[in-house]
């Protein structure tokens, strides 16, 4: 019996070792997972940094090219008064004057010789800044299988969002209680609010919560079980979406004024309303 026991036990120590060791490989790769993103967003905001770099060279170097015209052009002018003034003088001043022309016609060669190679390099400016912007167009498509957006990032724009409320908001939380943290006392009673987050009549707390959230004539409140996103959809023209994803603070999150997204998305606004229950 005893003996038994203890290879019960043993196995139990191999298979809590291997958990252990499972533990620490997953740990590891998340830490891993974590530096990678960081690298990638370091990297995105190098190449937003060089492309903004970039732009202002070639501002830089369009004004410098205007400036070579502008020189060229006042060269040209005084060529031409220095042949028209030659022609009415005599030998001497005639002599002087073709000195003055060739110094002149030398320093348009140069300046002829800078504006081509400013213009070569405009050209060449252009070609890395396009070449950089479409890299890294691909590179700002963030991966968001393991992108860390905190819960506590998604109320706080939440909040922000509904500060600037008008006239109606549909608003979801996972459950009842995380909108303690909206202080929705605080909107005016002239926004019309729909909210609908999970409710368990059972647990004191929601219950209590719920009795003053329906006490308010503005709002209207429905149990939705699916304890899946974190929804504030604003007067029809600001949006927040944030899913839930397999880990605490791992959320997909968007947030847009753009009226072809909010129109897009609206539906699953709506639809997590039509799915909750009356209560």
């Amino acid at each position: 019996m005893e003996e038994d026991l203890k290879k019960q036990l043993e196995t139990k120590d191999d298979l809590l070792n291997k958990l252990q060791e499972e533990l620490k490989l997953k740990d590891g790769k998340l830490e891993n997972t974590k530096e990678l993103i960081k690298n990638l967003e370091k990297q995105h905001d190098s190449e937003i940094n060089l492309i903004n770099n970039l732009k202002d060279s070639i501002k830089l170097k369009e004004d410098q090219i205007e400036t070579l015209k502008t020189s060229m052009k006042l060269k040209e002018d005084q060529i031409e008064i220095l042949k028209v003034s030659a022609s009415k003088d005599n030998e001497n001043s005639l002599a002087e004057k073709e000195e003055q022309i060739i110094a002149l016609q030398k320093e348009l060669e140069i300046l002829t010789g800078e504006l081509a190679k400013a213009d070569e390099d405009l050209e060449q400016l252009e070609m890395e800044n396009e070449k950089l912007r479409k890299d890294s167009s691909i590179n700002s498509l963030i991966d968001f299988t393991n992108y860390e957006i905190p819960k506590s990032q998604i109320i706080e724009k939440m909040k922000q969002i509904l500060q600037n409320a008008l006239h109606n908001i549909t608003l979801s939380v996972p459950v009842i209680t995380d909108l303690e943290d909206l202080y929705l006392y605080n909107i005016k009673s002239s926004v019309s609010m729909q909210i609908y987050c999970s409710i368990n009549q059972g647990i004191k707390e929601h219950a209590e919560l719920l009795d003053e959230l329906e006490s308010l004539d503005n709002i209207s409140i429905r149990n939705y079980a699916g304890k899946d996103r974190y929804v504030i959809l604003k007067d029809g023209d600001e949006l927040l979406f944030a899913v839930i994803g397999r880990n605490e603070s791992n959320h997909l999150g968007l947030h847009t004024k753009d009226p072809n997204h909010i129109k897009f998305f609206k539906s699953l606004v709506i639809e997590g309303w039509l799915r909750s229950r009356k209560l």
